[in-house]
């Protein structure tokens, strides 16, 4: 089977399914596994992929993500006769199902089941084991010029709400709303998570927040975008390092 991946987590998920020596293309930004993914033609960027070369390349299928990737694309690939999977999980359920999806269109079903299955234990074992407990209000960055939060239908805060949070933009009309300092000083959130990914929050982004908004800032963590954003073979490993962050924050 030929294969291209137009979303990172996704070509991760393939080698992980044991289906990697069939990709034949992937995007820029596909870096896991890093000694995989060195030797596959990269086709362009997640927004800005050479439909040309993908349909030159005559994949059987191409892995695409509803978010990641342009639907002029997916279309003018469907449009040249390539078959297209293209999904979009908001949390950990809607992964475990994706995940399954994937795994029955690579012929990869048992790989694919052991993943999801992973993902559904560990999303119930942090489910029970913050029954009751107090919620950790928060706020998840993943912007600065202008900065940009995440509202509740998103994947991130899913997964830290899953884990006992409480997400203070979870209610925002867009999922990728713009906020003020002083909006985020007004809601005064217990754990400003910045995010290391798209954009590479660094401690001194910290620093400048907690200049500009009064809050104290130890309340201020760098969180791995990899682990709160990428969906796939990754989300077990995400879940936990959710349920951890929401643990120290609750202290």
């Amino acid at each position: 089977m030929r294969i291209v991946s137009l979303c990172p987590s996704l070509t991760e998920l393939v080698f992980d399914l044991g289906r990697g020596s069939e990709l034949v293309g992937i995007t820029e930004y596909c870096v896991h596994p890093a000694e995989g993914v060195a030797r596959i033609e990269q086709v362009g960027g997640t927004k800005s992929p050479n439909v040309q070369r993908i349909v030159a390349l005559a994949p059987d299928l191409v892995l695409l993500n509803e978010e990641e990737n342009r639907r002029e694309d997916a279309e003018a690939l469907a449009r040249a006769g390539i078959a297209c999977h293209t999904s979009l999980p908001h949390d950990a359920s809607e992964t475990a199902a994706m995940v399954r999806s994937i795994g029955e269109a690579l012929g990869a079903s048992p790989g694919a089941e052991r993943i999801a299955a992973d993902i559904e234990q560990r999303a119930e074992r942090v489910r029970a084991a913050t029954a009751g407990t107090r919620k950790v209000r928060f706020a998840y960055l993943i912007w600065r010029k202008p900065w940009m939060s995440v509202n509740a239908d998103t994947y991130a805060s899913a997964l830290l709400e899953l884990a006992g949070g409480e997400n203070v933009f979870g209610s925002a009309a867009e999922r990728y709303p713009e906020i003020s300092t002083e909006r985020l000083a007004t809601e005064a959130p217990e754990r400003v998570f910045l995010c290391t990914e798209p954009f590479t929050f660094l401690p001194r982004h910290a620093d400048e927040l907690a200049l500009l908004t009064g809050i104290p800032r130890a309340h201020f963590v760098v969180a791995d975008g990899e682990f709160l954003s990428w969906h796939g073979s990754r989300t077990p490993r995400g879940i936990d390092y959710a349920a951890e962050l929401i643990r120290v924050a609750r202290g």
